[in-house]
C-alpha cells in the first residue's frame, strides 16, 4: 500500500531484458535501507526488490503483464523514475490510498504554466466496460500519475487535467514529461469499489 507521496525522482542505472521479463537496477538515496522482498513503486507500480549488490542501487524485475500495462518497458538508462516505499500505518496518510497497480497509461497532450504553476492535459482510452467499474476520473477526485497523488480537475470523458507546484515539478519526474510523454495512471480505489457495490444493487 502506498500514499502516492514520491520520496525521490532516482536514476535508472541498467535495464536488462530477458525471457520477457525486464531488470530496473536503480540508484537512490535510501538504497541502504532496503531489504530484499521489499516493496517499491516506480512510476506508481509496486516491484519487488530482488539484488542489492551495496553499490548504492538496487534491482526489480518487472514480468510481461507489468510492461504491457505500464510505462516500465520505455525506461531507458538515464531516465528519472518516481519511487516510493510502502506505506507505514502509523502515520498521516498524505495522499491517498494507492495500491501501485497500474490500470492503464494515457498520453501527455499538453502543457500550460500557469502563474509559476504548470497544468498537465492527459489522454486515455477509456473501456466502456472499465469505465463502468470505477476506471475513470472524476471531477476533484483523486488520481495517481506516474505514481504522484494528484487532484483532477477538468474531468472529460477520455481527458483530465491536472496541476503541478514547483516543488513537486523539481521532485519528480514531470520535469521530464513532455507532450507525448506516456504515463501510468491508477485510477481511485474507493471509486472502482463503490462502483461494484452499486452494480450489485
Amino acid at each position: 500500500m502506498f500514499s502516492g507521496i514520491v520520496e525521490e525522482a532516482a536514476r535508472v542505472v541498467d535495464v536488462i531484458r530477458h525471457d520477457g521479463n525486464v531488470d530496473l537496477r536503480v540508484e537512490c538515496s535510501f538504497t541502504d535501507e532496503l531489504k530484499i522482498d521489499q516493496s517499491v513503486a516506480h512510476n506508481g507500480v509496486c516491484l519487488t526488490v530482488v539484488s542489492l549488490p551495496g553499490d548504492g542501487t538496487y534491482t526489480v524485475t518487472a514480468i510481461q503483464e507489468t510492461l504491457d500495462r505500464s510505462n516500465l518497458g520505455d525506461l531507458r538508462p538515464g531516465d528519472l523514475v518516481n519511487l516510493e516505499r510502502s506505506m507505514m500505518m502509523n502515520g498521516r496518510l498524505d495522499g491517498h490510498i494507492v495500491q501501485g497497480h497500474v490500470d492503464t497509461t494515457a498520453i501527455c497532450e499538453d502543457i500550460e504554466e500557469v502563474e509559476g504553476s504548470r497544468y498537465y492535459k492527459f489522454t486515455y482510452k477509456v473501456d466502456p466496460q472499465m469505465a463502468s467499474k470505477g476506471y475513470v476520473t472524476v471531477e476533484k477526485g483523486s488520481v495517481t500519475v506516474n505514481g504522484v497523488s494528484l487532484t483532477v480537475c477538468d474531468s472529460e470523458k477520455e481527458s483530465f487535467r491536472v496541476a503541478i507546484i514547483p516543488y513537486t515539478f523539481e521532485h519528480t519526474n514531470f520535469k521530464e514529461i513532455h507532450k507525448g510523454t506516456k504515463v501510468n495512471l491508477e485510477f481511485d480505489i474507493i471509486g472502482k469499489y463503490l462502483s461494484r457495490l452499486m452494480s450489485h444493487e
